[in-house]
């Protein structure tokens, strides 16, 4: 019966091709990405081409990326099977790979573009955020992601989940942690965090991204403990010890860490080192540009490319010349 109630990861059949939910629901989370750029760019005079650009350009980027750095932290599950490394459609991407491939794409096309990269990442920040709440879903539908087991009472009278999702987190008749739902819930609130704060004249550029790495970096943190197939590595035992004591606040809480097999998979959990990382990271960077530049450019500013000036600059020579 509870077999009969999971979501089948195959939306449907297009003769030889099979689509899976999980391509449909990230292709959904790049298209109001995108939507979310193309209109905050127009109050800086960007156009729309320019966004749809960086998303052709920024999502192949960011896929493979992200899944190279899982395949990297698991290549004992591929190596004797390196054809399933292509098999993206059946899970087993990172965030933070993604997030690699698309800065390192961006970086490159903003400065082709002529403009400053920060800017462009500052607008783009939502559009980031959203991708993600609304991607963690084809991680639902995958029945992957999960945390640790649970009872259904909590899911159903603590949480009050609707039936599907409590139906979807049974898997082999174990029920789950929805961490899908936590992050893409935290990443609700970090979206409405980010709309606020863009329209605030204190705002520095390059602030907005840095509160987007913040936040997500925070969140996953603790999310992250709860799940049961997080990459991981053996690290010094003081480091593990470290980690472990960050995430006691969630112990007071009553949770518990989901499974991790320390002798096989390693003592720490790869994305809880690069959140702890990436949220100091983003502390520094705000407080050293705050402490040390005095005249600075703000998110409200004017955004202009370098190209454009050089051309109107060029173009206000000739006529000049030709008066």
């Amino acid at each position: 019966m509870l077999e009969t109630l999971r979501l089948n990861p195959i939306a449907f059949d297009l003769g030889p091709i099979t689509v899976h939910w999980y391509g449909i629901i990230l292709g959904m989370g790049a298209l109001v990405g995108l939507l979310l750029a193309v209109q905050e760019g127009k109050r800086f005079g960007i156009t729309p081409d320019f966004f749809m650009d960086l998303l052709l350009l920024g999502v192949p980027s960011a896929v493979i990326a992200a899944r190279i750095y899982y395949v990297a932290f698991e290549w004992n599950r591929y190596k004797n099977d390196f054809f399933s490394v292509f098999k993206i459609w059946e899970g087993g991407i990172a965030i933070y790979g993604a997030l690699i491939g698309a800065f390192v794409c961006g970086i490159i096309y903003a400065r082709q573009k002529g403009y400053n990269f920060l800017r462009i990442a500052d607008i783009c920040a939502p559009s980031l955020i959203a991708g993600q709440l609304i991607g963690r879903w084809g991680n639902f539908v995958n029945q992957e992601a999960y945390g640790g087991p649970v009872e259904e009472s909590f899911l159903r009278d603590k949480l009050h989940l609707p039936g599907w999702i409590v139906d979807q987190m049974n898997v082999e008749g174990i029920f789950h942690h929805p961490t899908f739902l936590y992050e893409s819930l935290w990443n609700v609130v970090g979206i409405i965090i980010l709309f606020v704060l863009r329209r605030q004249k204190f705002l520095r550029a390059g602030e907005l991204l840095c509160t987007y790495f913040f936040w997500y970096a925070l969140g996953r943190f603790y999310i992250e403990a709860l799940r049961t197939d997080s990459l991981a590595f053996s690290g010094p035992d003081w480091l593990a010890s470290f980690m472990n004591g960050l995430w006691t606040p969630m112990e007071w809480m009553g949770f518990q860490q989901g499974y991790l097999n320390i002798a096989v998979e390693g003592n720490v959990r790869v994305s809880q080192l690069v959140s702890v990382i990436l949220l100091l990271a983003a502390v520094v960077f705000v407080v050293v540009r705050r402490v040390t530049i005095s005249n600075p450019v703000h998110y409200l500013d004017p955004l202009v490319s370098s190209k454009q000036k050089a051309s109107d600059n060029k173009s206000g020579s000739s006529d000049i010349a030709n008066s």
